[in-house]
């Protein structure tokens, strides 16, 4: 949302409800955003609502790591085979990789000690935001849902979460990752032949190199689907609560919390 489009004319917003998502700001731990970028560059700005930031670090990370078999290295060094790990690295583009690595984890900590800045001045300035969008393909709008459902569906298929939050960009990128992500690396087929106790057959169809994205991309969006749902919730809750205060409190009476 423009603030200089915007009919309110307010200087911050905590929020804005589109067609494709709720996006809002809230408080949240730098740490663990600069954590989500180590893990998975990217990952951080997508917890900070920093999409376009996020697809571009998580494409790159693709490429790149496709490109000097970091993954295949990773897992010869965890088995002790140490020598296997240098061989298996490309070293033409090995050193292309560390600078946007350290960036993703600098910038997304930096965004989130600015971003938790602007949260608490918009949270102040208690601006109005769209809270109901309505166009030709899509409806949205503010509402209470619960965390552990999101979970659940984040457990079954990566992307529904996000889905259930109406986050429709952010579930369809991650479901096009998972995706990818699952036909090269042969884990459906995997977890087939081990359903049926061929264990040695389920280990050698799985191609290392493109597994190892699956535990980074599974386990964030089980995190992102629960905190969000979270997040979303209390912002129903003040959005509801400054409906009512505006509408319905008394003029010149002040209401607190236990008064009859």
């Amino acid at each position: 949302m423009d603030n200089f489009r915007d009919k309110y004319r307010n200087r911050r917003y905590i929020a804005h409800a589109s067609i494709l998502g709720t996006t809002q700001l809230h408080k949240r731990n730098p740490i663990s955003i600069a954590c989500w970028s180590m893990a998975f560059p990217g990952f951080g700005h997508l917890l900070l609502n920093k999409y376009l930031r996020g697809y571009a670090l998580i494409l790159w990370e693709f490429f790149i790591n496709q490109k000097i078999h970091l993954n295949l290295a990773i897992v010869h060094t965890f088995n002790g085979q140490f020598q296997a790990a240098r061989e298996v690295l490309d070293p033409k583009f090995l050193l292309l990789y560390i600078p946007v690595y350290l960036f993703a984890i600098y910038d997304s900590y930096r965004t989130a000690v600015d971003l938790n800045k602007v949260y608490l001045l918009a949270k102040r300035e208690k601006g109005r935001f769209n809270e109901f969008s309505i166009g030709a393909l899509e409806i949205n709008y503010l509402d209470k849902r619960k965390p552990w459902v999101a979970l659940v569906w984040s457990m079954g298929i990566p992307s529904l979460g996000q889905l259930y939050l109406h986050r429709i960009v952010l579930a369809t990128f991650i479901l096009v990752s998972t995706i990818f992500i699952a036909w090269y690396s042969n884990i459906m087929l995997a977890i087939h032949d081990l359903i049926l106790g061929d264990v040695r057959g389920s280990s050698s169809v799985l191609d290392k190199q493109w597994l190892l994205y699956f535990p980074s991309f599974y386990f964030f969006t089980l995190y992102d689907a629960y905190t969000n749902t979270i997040e979303n919730n209390k912002l129903f809750d003040d959005a509801q609560k400054q409906f009512l205060l505006e509408n319905y409190q008394p003029a010149g009476h002040l209401i607190t919390i236990g008064e009859k």
